[in-house]
């Protein structure tokens, strides 16, 4: 595979890198780690939108630039090094869309995806329960038809987007063993959100939500009653290469400010820079994060090539999660006791890299499937 980026994706990645370091980023760094409130994230993910985030991926119809799966992944990789809590929300987006683009009727489609594409919708993805994790089969949220609706009542929680959201493609139960998806639009079919304060990444949303008896039109179920586990399994290999790609971008971030620590700081009569295990530390985390981006790459082309790459997706969701965890912790190593203070940055990408494994399957989950293609012996359902 040549990995070699086209002109297209260099002009695409300089020009969202220079739109974040002269205009966004120093209005994120401004406003913190606070809650970013409705209207705030909406601008900004608009804006983004327009440099391809969210949109890069999706047909020209629907307001999307047709430029694959691949150059969002290399967009998005820069608005990560950026901010996790901005990048996110489109991220949901982007994948939601294409759920939509895959299932939906032709009339659900032209009313939300040009929406969701530009940023001024916002949609949550619905599968996470209390009880029921990386285990989709077992949601117990339960959609009852009655004439032309379903009635869903249930809980999800862990739900990217939550408090932003317009829409939510619920995963649920529509049978004895039938998964399906319904999408429910907030304002016709309310229901409850609260919000989930975390260790990290508390400027998106998380959070829970509470469907009680709410009834959402028949026309809203995205494809056939029982696609749901499929579909689900399907978006999940491009959510899990955006995961990849959301822990090298925290990790290059992290390189980044110990390569320019290590040059500005001194010990022992010479730059940090200049002494063999710090020398050892910055080559082994760059070479880390190399390894990282050209297992996503790989997953991610395979994708666009409408190959299925389930354990290709896998490998570089867990194998980029667990770095990001290595590398930030030495880059917070580096910067001594200055890495634990809120004055260098570094202290709170150790935090979201923490966070970055478990999202979308665990690191423990992923092995399993990339086990289960090696043997054809599945360990799990």
């Amino acid at each position: 595979m040549d990995f070699t980026p086209t002109d297209e994706q260099r002009m695409a990645v300089e020009s969202i890198r220079r739109f974040l370091d002269e205009k966004l980023e120093p209005e994120i760094r401004a406003h913190g780690e606070c809650f970013i409130e409705r209207p705030l994230m909406q601008k900004w993910t608009s804006e983004l939108a327009a440099f391809g985030h969210i949109s890069a991926p999706h047909r020209e119809e629907w307001g999307g630039l047709d430029m694959g799966w691949l150059t969002h992944l290399l967009i998005f990789e820069e608005i990560a090094y950026s901010s996790l809590d901005v990048a996110i929300p489109g991220f949901i987006n982007a994948v939601g869309a294409e759920l939509i683009r895959r299932s939906a009727s032709p009339e659900i489609q032209q009313r939300y995806l040009p929406g969701l594409v530009a940023g001024e919708l916002f949609v949550s993805m619905g599968i996470s329960e209390p009880d029921v994790g990386s285990d989709v089969a077992a949601v117990r949220t339960r959609a009852i038809r009655d004439g032309d609706y379903w009635v869903i009542n249930g809980e999800k929680t862990w739900i990217t987007s939550g408090a932003y959201s317009d829409l939510l493609i619920c995963t649920c139960r529509t049978g004895e063993k039938e998964i399906s998806h319904i999408l429910v639009d907030r304002a016709e079919s309310p229901y409850e959100v609260r919000d989930i304060e975390k260790m990290a990444l508390n400027g998106q949303s998380t959070a829970q939500i509470f469907l009680t008896d709410c009834r959402v039109p028949a026309s809203n179920m995205l494809g056939q009653p029982g696609d749901g586990l499929r579909n689900t399994l399907k978006v999940f290999e491009i959510a899990r290469c955006h995961m990849a790609m959301w822990s090298i971008g925290i990790a290059r971030r992290a390189l980044d400010e110990a390569i320019a620590y290590s040059k500005e700081r001194s010990q022992h009569g010479r730059k940090l820079a200049g002494h063999q295990l710090i020398a050892d530390k910055l080559a082994t985390m760059a070479t880390r994060i190399d390894a990282a981006r050209l297992l996503e790459h790989r997953a991610i082309s395979l994708v666009d090539a409408d190959v299925r790459a389930e354990a290709e997706c896998a490998m570089a969701k867990w194998y980029a999660t667990e770095m990001a965890i290595g590398v930030t912790r030495d880059a917070l190593q580096i910067h001594g006791g200055n890495g634990v203070t809120r004055e260098f940055i570094v202290e709170r990408l150790v935090r979201e890299a923490i966070i970055c494994p478990i999202p979308d399957g665990t690191t423990e989950i992923q092995k399993l499937i990339v086990s289960r293609a090696l043997t054809g012996v599945a360990a799990f359902r």
